[in-house]
């Protein structure tokens, strides 16, 4: 396979390049550069971008992708378990604002604010106050 280059990379993953060199400059690629010192970007570069890309979409930062991708990094463990965690927690406010989403399509009530099964799916967060 022929290493890629920094273009070729960014338009492949609908990325701009410089989001490839700041993900470069905190530590997370490292590609290989060619005689004339351009990035020359492998195989192992292009999983590391995608796994990094899926990390950021299920709001994991950088910081905790590094330590995702560091193997040698103490840590891992916990800053995993916290993710799933947060994944948790995400997925159940996704469900409930997909229920309430539901009910509202379905709701008869002219006023959907006036609506007591559609204002019970914010009841947990009314709670607060």
């Amino acid at each position: 396979m022929h290493p890629w280059s920094v273009g070729d990379v960014a338009e492949r993953f609908d990325l701009p390049t410089n989001v490839l060199r700041h993900w470069e400059s905190v530590g997370l690629l490292r590609p290989e550069r060619d005689a004339a010192g351009r990035r020359r970007y492998g195989e192992a570069d292009v999983v590391r971008i995608a796994i990094i890309q899926r990390s950021k979409l299920a709001g994991m930062t950088l910081e905790q992708i590094a330590v995702l991708l560091d193997d040698g990094r103490s840590g891992r463990h916990e800053v995993l378990h916290a993710h799933l965690d947060d994944l948790d927690k995400r997925m159940l406010e996704m469900q409930r604002s997909r229920e309430m989403t539901e009910h509202a399509l379905r709701c008869r009530a002219h006023d959907i604010m006036t609506c007591p099964r559609f204002r019970a799916g914010v009841e947990d967060v009314l709670a607060r106050f």
